[in-house]
């Protein structure tokens, strides 16, 4: 097949507008079309490949001149003779680019490389994050963010191994947090999954990790179960000598199962004293997402100690919203650490007795030194029960006895403080 028809550049060079021909052809389909790109002249090089006839663009003249256009055309008929198609090869170099391009831009924004395990686990965030509560949530992408993707949120998820997710929980299980540990492994596995489900991961490789983890040592609450003991720090918290406000929650927690929180944060609307009774609003229980929104309002039956508790402090504080004011911002609640550092004040240490205990003693107290049916007592302490029979017990409010048990277990503290 001839070849190297163009004698040289020159002729190139002297094409004038108007020149009637279409195209100038150098042999073996290389050709100049002429006046195709905006008054430039275009290189092509037409080829067969696999039985198809096909066309390939090599550049602009005078950009590309004749000696980078014909060794562009030997390039690419090398490829042809060699079993691959240069426009193939072409847009795969096109699309790498555009995809460089991209993870520039995203890096170049602070966002992480598509595909890239932290890419997946935002994206799997965002779209569970309505379900939970927003300091839950909070709780699972800081742990994330702090403890997973600076070990491997670069990687593509389809790459991570077994092998080394264990290591990036090892060095979690190092700082002694073990249980920080077994949750981090629960939400990589939630990312995993999610992982597999988008077709970005074929495997999930949290999936057999947790024997390999060290087992969490369950640690309580604090809580004293021995009446005579416990005696002893109701009759402190009777006599407790600081602000009127935290002597009233130090007499008031143990007495009414509350939560800390759930207690420091009572507001007087809530109250109906004539009614001896407290309802606490649903988005204030220890609850998932949709029990907060939907679910309905805790029921807290007051005994008459606490009503009149409760009398007395609303001439200290019955002006304001919270009940339980703070000693320097009246408009927020007392802080989370005011009860705690009463008990510490009055020589009841931290490994012996916290507010959330309380809980734990009159659980323990009420069922073993009163006879108080369990239902009862998990309905007013407004635990979830995850077997049919506690399901069975939760749908049933035991309004009548959670009222009877209340004043039984506001006078049992009565007899233990005067003894």
């Amino acid at each position: 097949m001839a070849h190297a028809l163009i004698p040289s550049d020159t002729k190139l060079r002297n094409i004038k507008p108007g020149d009637p021909r279409k195209r100038i052809s150098d042999g073996e389909g290389l050709y100049l079309l002429l006046f195709v790109n905006g008054g430039a002249h275009g290189w092509r090089l037409d080829y067969t490949i696999h039985g198809k006839r096909k066309t390939l663009s090599l550049g602009t003249y005078p950009d590309t001149g004749l000696k980078l256009a014909r060794e562009k055309a030997i390039q690419a008929r090398e490829l042809v003779a060699a079993g691959t198609d240069p426009s193939d090869l072409r847009k795969e170099a096109k699309a790498q680019h555009v995809q460089s391009r991209v993870v520039e831009e995203r890096a170049a924004a602070g966002l992480p490389a598509a595909g890239s395990f932290e890419d997946v686990a935002r994206e799997w965030f965002n779209n569970r994050r309505d379900d939970w509560a927003v300091s839950y949530g909070d709780k699972i992408m800081r742990r994330l963010e702090v403890d997973v993707f600076p070990w491997i949120g670069r990687k593509a998820t389809d790459s991570i191994t077994p092998p080394q997710l264990l290591e990036v929980l090892r060095k979690i299980e190092g700082r002694g947090v073990i249980e920080t540990a077994h949750r981090a492994l629960e939400n990589c596995g939630q990312v995993f999954r999610y992982a597999v489900a988008t077709g970005r991961a074929v495997s999930n490789p949290a999936r057999d990790l947790k024997d390999a983890l060290r087992k969490p040592v369950v640690k309580h609450f604090p809580a004293i179960t021995d009446p005579v003991r416990f005696g002893e720090l109701l009759r402190a918290c009777a006599g407790y000598q600081g602000t009127r406000v935290v002597r009233a929650a130090l007499q008031l927690a143990p007495m009414l199962l509350l939560r800390p929180g759930e207690l420091r944060h009572a507001q007087w609307v809530e109250f109906d004293l004539d009614a001896a009774l407290w309802t606490v609003p649903a988005e204030r229980m220890k609850r998932e997402k949709v029990g907060k929104l939907n679910g309905v309002p805790h029921i807290v039956p007051l005994p008459s100690q606490a009503v009149t508790t409760l009398r007395e402090l609303k001439t200290v504080t019955g002006e304001g919203k919270y009940v339980f004011r703070g000693e320097r911002h009246h408009n927020r609640p007392m802080s989370e650490n005011t009860v705690n550092a009463a008990m510490r004040a009055m020589g009841f240490g931290a490994d012996e007795a916290v507010g959330h205990g309380f809980r734990a003693t009159a659980r323990t107290m009420l069922a073993e030194r009163l006879n108080i049916p369990e239902a009862v007592i998990e309905a007013q302490l407004a635990h979830a029960v995850s077997d049919s029979l506690g399901r069975a017990y939760n749908r049933t409010k035991f309004e009548t006895q959670r009222v009877e048990m209340m004043q039984t277990w506001a006078d049992y503290l009565d007899i233990l403080t005067r003894k």
